[in-house]
């Protein structure tokens, strides 16, 4: 094998290996750790506008529910006041664990959000979990 056919080969194999590694991290195309799908941004909730999702009497107030089948976590931050976000945490795309006191967690690397608004309150994902868009109707709460 000549040296220039063996130096492709080695380099199209570092390359490859490189590929796998940056995917395993959460990268997304936007450059930021935990973004992922086809437009960089997180997968979104599941389920069509309308879905029941939970009934309003199952979030508890300065807490929250994490459907991770639905790709989403519903929070009621003051009573009366529902919020829903990606259950999905920005750092490397664990779904997070619970939502306790206004915050909720990722048990992978104990990232926390802010269960009124998503923003970080420790890292170390850097990115705000994206909001879901709900409809509260009654005691149901569904996608919107």
């Amino acid at each position: 094998m000549s040296e220039v056919a063996r130096r492709t080969v080695v380099s199209a194999a570092g390359g490859a290996g490189l590929v796998a590694v940056l995917a395993a991290c959460g990268g997304g195309s936007d450059g930021k750790a935990g973004s992922s799908g086809s437009g960089g941004g997180p997968a979104p909730a599941t389920g069509e506008a309308g879905a029941p999702l939970a009934k309003t009497a199952d979030i508890p107030v300065g807490g929250g529910k994490v459907l991770a089948d639905r790709g989403v976590v519903i929070t009621q931050p003051t009573a009366g006041q529902f919020k829903a976000f990606s259950s999905k945490c920005t750092h490397q795309g664990c779904a997070v664990s619970g939502v306790s006191d206004g915050v909720i967690t990722c048990p992978c690397h104990q990232s926390l959000f802010d269960a009124s608004d998503g923003s970080v309150k420790g890292g170390p994902a850097t990115t705000p979990l994206p909001p879901t868009p709900i409809k509260v109707d009654g005691d149901a709460i569904t996608l919107a």
